[in-house]
């Protein structure tokens, strides 16, 4: 049994894995940047480690330095989580080959093969698994309109390295081919450090099923049921189910088994999930199931544990991660595929900092003046915040996970509907409203909803409607006003390694933040102030119009040079921030006088983009 393990991630799966890894008896190390350095994932490691500044690509994005650290702190392996270098071959391998550390997750090398999406396609068709009528890489705007012609459109077109919607444009004429191309490619070079693109038939209403694999060393593959994650937006998922309500047994089957097929043709182990697409039947009522005959398709392998694990989890009773950790010592699977018994129903709800009313937008500062999560039978919460973080902004909005579980469908809906009742968060907008609202609507009670549901079929004002009904956000709050008792937290860094120090005081006056630096680390500089208007956050200076950043992310395109004439709505810029590219447009017309950033620079929320001056 490893002794001390390394979680390359933060967050509430960092925490989720630290849970297996004390079940086991195994200690562990967290890492953490600047921007990290209260959050709950710290605080609950044995061990944590200061991997550098709140840019991830200076921290939990480095290789080496991830490396280092698990060295420095004698961890006998290292598990990535998802996210971040998650699913990056390279990084598997570099591990592989560190001096006693050991990578707890599939080999490198199939991992690089499932990865690019051309090369898992031709693996499933080997194994006799479904596969969307697609090409191989394409960079070819004509390419593009050809197949469009020949397979009617639309015509998905996606990134090689790509994944749950990102590097994934839709053609749905020829004259949109050139601007989606390269669209696409933009973003496979952004996400993926890959460009390379390819085509596939767009499934216009499909369901997205997915299938939880565990295979060991030897050979042994297991499937663990299946996940219904139709429920999305912009395919980002936001509530997961399983076992599927859509699926007949006979069906169930026959996409667990070419699941099955399909790892073991790429020589697979550890954990992972293999995704399809299930056509839906749009005559389908309530009280029926999609029989064996309709048809499914491979969409992509992601291999690593998934977000949506714990559903899988309460319908099987299996600890996926424990067996990550086992399958990475060496240890063979102890139970057979008919050993697998799925008991029950289990919804996970994932809680964002985000307001459903305004388009999901992500919260941008925050503290939890109240964290009040639920409990009871049937209830399970996969977090890492307490009352009183600080929100971070820097990574995803996703601060917890729900997950209820149920004798049948009808119990889990209506445990969750009582669970989400009693979560009280406040500081803060999350999708807790847009949550109690699914649970009422027809569509998915009835698990009629396909993936396109939420972004073409529901109705806003219903989602704004649950947003002033049972949003509970507050405003932050300006601190205790008696201040009789002043508490103060000290991090002392020696060596990168973290240790905590906690003072009370009374009658002491309080330290205003930016005085002091205890991180050892440095403070991170303060941002330019920034507007709420428009496409982007907006001031004035004396050379004119100061057009600043809403939100943090990495630019993707510059579309303006210094001298430009522009009108108002021209597009400025392209702002990918949670997964999604932003346009940000010009208020009013004018000549750019400045450009404060190029293609590829990472952004926080008010700093300068570019400013306009008077025409």
């Amino acid at each position: 049994m490893f002794d001390k393990v390394l979680v390359a991630n933060r967050g509430e799966i960092a925490v989720r894995v630290m849970r297996a890894c004390d079940e086991l008896g195994i200690g562990t190390v967290a890492v953490y940047s600047e921007a990290d350095k209260h959050s709950g994932h710290v605080r609950y490691a044995d061990e944590a480690y200061n991997v550098g500044p709140a840019r991830a690509a200076d921290s939990y994005l480095d290789q080496e330095g991830i490396i280092e650290t698990a060295q420095q702190a004698e961890a006998d392996a290292i598990h990535p989580g998802y996210g971040f270098l998650a699913e990056n071959a390279d990084f598997a391998r570099k591990v592989e080959a560190a001096d006693g550390v050991k990578w707890i997750g599939p080999a490198g090398d199939a991992m690089e093969k499932l990865g690019e999406k051309t090369k898992a396609r031709n693996i499933m068709q080997e194994a006799d698994v479904p596969i969307v009528p697609g090409t191989d890489p394409v960079d070819d705007p004509e390419r593009v309109k050809e197949f469009g012609e020949s397979n009617d459109y639309p015509v998905a077109i996606k990134a090689e390295g790509g994944g749950g919607g990102r590097g994934m444009k839709i053609v749905h004429s020829a004259d949109e081919a050139e601007e989606q191309l390269e669209s696409a490619k933009r973003e496979g070079e952004a996400y993926f450090s890959n460009d390379s693109v390819y085509l596939e038939r767009y499934l216009a209403n499909p369901r997205h099923i997915e299938v939880q694999i565990i295979a060991d060393h030897d050979g042994n593959v297991r499937h663990l049921g299946e996940r219904d994650c139709s429920l999305q937006r912009r395919h980002q998922k936001v509530i997961e189910e399983g076992p599927s309500a859509a699926l007949s047994d006979e069906l169930r089957e026959k996409i667990g088994a070419a699941a099955r097929r399909g790892v073991r043709a790429a020589d697979y182990y550890n954990a992972g999930t293999v995704e399809f697409l299930v056509e839906e039947d749009p005559e389908r009522g309530p009280d029926e199931v999609l029989g064996p005959d309709t048809n499914f398709y491979f969409l992509e392998v992601n291999t690593r544990i998934q977000v949506e694990h714990c559903v899988t989890e309460e319908i099987t009773g299996i600890d996926i991660v424990k067996w990550q950790i086992r399958v990475a010592q060496g240890e063979n699977l102890s139970f057979t595929q008919d050993d697998v018994e799925i008991e029950g129903h289990a919804m996970e709800f994932r809680i964002n900092a985000e307001n459903a009313a305004k388009e999901f937008a992500p919260a941008n500062q925050g503290k939890l003046e109240v964290y009040d999560p639920p409990g009871g039978i049937g209830v399970r919460m996969d977090d890492a915040l307490r009352q009183g973080d600080e929100l971070v902004t820097d990574y995803d909005s996703m601060i917890a996970k729900l997950v209820v579980y149920g004798a049948n469908r009808d119990e889990a809906i209506a445990r969750g509907k009582r669970a989400l009742a009693g979560f009280d968060v406040q500081g803060f907008p999350t999708i807790i409203p847009f949550h109690r609202l699914m649970l009422t609507d027809e569509a998915f009670v009835n698990s009629t909803h396909t993936t396109k549901y939420l972004d073409e079929t529901l109705e806003k004002s219903r989602i704004e409607a649950a947003q002033e009904k049972w949003g509970t956000e507050t405003e932050p709050s300006e601190g205790d006003e008696d201040g009789e008792v002043i508490e103060r937290e000290f991090t002392v860094e020696v060596n990168g390694k973290r240790f905590d120090v906690d003072l009370e005081e009374r009658g002491a006056p309080p330290i205003e933040v930016g005085d002091v630096d205890t991180s050892g680390g440095g403070s991170r500089p303060e941002r330019p102030g920034g507007g709420d208007s428009g496409g982007g956050g907006g001031g004035s200076s004396a050379e004119g119009q100061e057009v600043t950043a809403e939100m943090q992310g990495t630019i993707l395109s510059v579309d303006v040079g210094e001298g430009d004439e522009i009108e108002a709505g021209d597009v400025l810029c392209v702002l990918e921030a949670m997964k999604m590219e932003n346009d940000i447009v010009a208020e009013r017309g004018g000549v750019v006088n400045d450009i404060a950033i190029g293609e590829g620079d990472s952004v926080d929320m008010g700093d300068l983009l570019f400013v306009i001056g008077s025409e």
